[in-house]
């Protein structure tokens, strides 16, 4: 059967692919999975990369995916609007010029796929006092590594990969590192015996129950240690259960673990406040620092600008049910699974799949620009 190629605009607010891996993670990132759970369709990793490629690996292999199948977004347009008129999405941009806006441009599309993905925008949180704080406070989004911090008080608020991972590379520089665990998470070794305990998981699941997995998984505390011990609460529900209820990702530690149990790095409990100078803390106990480090994660910027809202969330910009990537009109999700770049592959799959059997060399339209 003959593939005749179906027509595509791809818009991108930044100057470059992968913005987010470029110029807003820290330098020691890996990729937490194993590689092949993170390939993009039709390319693999090249066999020299190693099993957690660097992040400079990761995004030499996304502009050689990008250069193999001739990809060619346009850079610097912001989607500003789209909505759908009874026939077409109408898609409304402005180009993005250095500090300033250019022109604007208008799209008309039947299809419209939505691949801003989960972690769009930076989430701040609101914390009580945060303006009057003294010292320097900054999302992790913004830290590139722990030089040039040692003579400094820092704490990181929030023990997510990322959280664990900044606070790693802290005190790996010797820098005073505290971290604020306010909730319960679940804390898995990256490997088990040498095999990658995703991986391992993924085997048990095709053969056993979520709760059975659950129960085999959190044996790994004979390797951890029980980390409620250390301010670390697990919650009451397994790690692979609650990701199916409610998307939380288990930590995959690195060495976090360890540099807790040896006093390098601290654990806080919740922020009850900011003060001039430091942090008063729920149990009532105040402490200062030079330093705060937000790795509070990232949300959807869709509700900014979709015009929609039956298929995604206007509260949180996701699909309203999970793992869903096919809306009605013609609106499709890439990216929004909670499965990361391994639910992004099959999202892409699926869609390129569902367009191209109706496609029959109907494409966009570029009705005008200003």
């Amino acid at each position: 059967m003959l593939k005749v190629p179906c027509p595509y605009v791809l818009l991108e607010r930044q100057d470059c692919i992968a913005s987010l891996w470029r110029h807003r993670t820290y330098r020691r990132l890996r990729l937490h999975l194993p590689k092949r759970y993170c390939e993009l369709p039709h390319m693999p990793f090249p066999p020299s990369y190693p099993e957690y490629p660097t992040r400079e690996q990761f995004l030499d292999y996304l502009e050689d995916y990008r250069r193999h199948f001739g990809i060619r977004p346009f850079f610097r347009q912001e989607v500003v609007s789209a909505e759908f008129d009874g026939e077409f999405w109408c898609v409304r941009t402005k180009e993005v010029v250095t500090a300033a806006i250019g022109g604007a441009g208008e799209y008309r599309s039947k299809w419209l796929v939505v691949a801003t993905g989960e972690n769009a925008e930076p989430a701040m949180p609101e914390i009580e006092g945060i303006d009057l704080f003294k010292g320097q406070v900054m999302h992790s989004c913004e830290y590139r590594s722990g030089e040039g911090y040692q003579d400094n008080k820092v704490l990181v608020v929030g023990c997510g990969n990322s959280g664990m991972e900044v606070s790693l590379d802290l005190s790996n520089y010797n820098v005073h590192t505290s971290m604020v665990v306010r909730d319960t998470v679940h804390v898995l070794p990256r490997e088990i015996m040498g095999l990658s305990t995703f991986r391992l998981s993924v085997w048990l699941l095709m053969c056993l129950s979520v709760q059975t997995v659950d129960r085999l998984l959190l044996l790994t505390r004979l390797v951890l240690g029980d980390t409620t011990c250390l301010g670390i609460p697990r919650p009451s529900i397994g790690p692979m259960e609650l990701k199916k209820v409610s998307g939380k990702t288990p930590v995959l530690d690195v060495g976090t673990i360890s540099k807790i149990k040896s006093g390098d790095i601290k654990v806080l409990p919740g922020i009850q406040s900011f003060q001039e100078h430091g942090v008063e803390f729920i149990d009532g106990r105040t402490e200062d620092f030079d330093v705060v480090i937000l790795a509070t994660g990232y949300k959807s910027n869709v509700p900014y600008w979709l015009k929609e809202n039956d298929f995604f969330s206007d509260k949180d910009g996701f699909p309203r049910k999970a793992n869903e990537w096919k809306g009605k009109n013609g609106l499709y999700a890439a990216g929004f699974s909670r499965r990361g770049l391994l639910g992004v592959s099959i999202d892409a799959t699926n869609i390129a799949y569902d367009i191209a059997q109706c496609c029959n060399g109907i494409g966009y339209e570029k009705h005008k620009s200003k």
